[in-house]
């Protein structure tokens, strides 16, 4: 009896340990893709991810078995936080000021994360619950752009399609001015808000269909 209970302990023992081990390894494989990605983009090596993580190749596929499931794993808190960011939006008494802090956080996400904007644009099939999440967050925007229109703040011609078209913008400026001018993305956002704003100055041309905006976001 004695022999099996040492036994037992100590597999016990064992199990926690690896158990342990397993964890550290990949809260450290996530910390690394966080920082990747948010160099190089969702298209990032995972070669590179392993080799900040410090483990081999071989334990990151064992962790997260495709790329996908590393992604969705990585992005997980930061697609909480963008869903959360709609919601304290709606919230506010004041739809346009609502709206206008909205683009802002969304866009400094963005500009501290390169891969973000592939998230927002990417499918990701086996996420389930991942996309879901995502696709909710944009049709609460949308009643956000009613609300900021039917408040006077924002034109009317605005279309949802709109943000990816700022977004694209912001890409542009953050790839080309990040560590040198960073003040540049937060001032070209406030010049599209403005832009947004109620009363049109003058028309604008027809805005591009959801399906060839989405080929645009997947090109770029």
């Amino acid at each position: 009896m004695e022999p099996r209970e040492v036994s037992t302990a100590a597999s016990t023992a064992t199990d926690t340990g690896l158990r342990a081990d397993a964890q550290r390894n990949r809260e450290r494989i996530i910390d690394a893709a966080r920082e990747v990605f948010a160099e190089q983009g969702l298209d990032a090596s995972l070669n590179e991810v392993a080799r900040r993580a410090g483990v081999g190749v071989a334990t990151l596929f064992r962790r997260f078995p495709t790329r996908e499931d590393l992604i969705t794993a990585t992005f997980a808190d930061p697609m909480a936080e963008y869903a959360a960011l709609i919601e304290t939006a709606l919230a506010d008494p004041d739809p346009w000021r609502g709206f206008c802090g909205y683009v802002r956080s969304v866009c400094s996400m963005q500009a501290g994360d390169r891969g973000f904007t592939d998230v927002l644009t990417q499918s990701f099939p086996t996420a389930k619950e991942f996309e879901a999440r995502r696709d909710h967050a944009f049709r609460r925007f949308t009643e956000l752009i009613t609300r900021a229109k039917q408040a006077g703040g924002l034109r009317d011609e605005f279309v949802a399609e709109d943000l990816p078209m700022l977004l694209m913008a912001n890409a542009g400026v953050v790839a080309a001015t990040a560590g040198a001018a960073p003040e540049t993305s937060p001032r070209l956002v406030e010049y599209l808000i403005q832009a947004f704003s109620a009363p049109a100055i003058g028309p604008l041309p027809d805005p591009p269909t959801p399906r060839r905006m989405y080929r645009a976001l997947r090109r770029l």
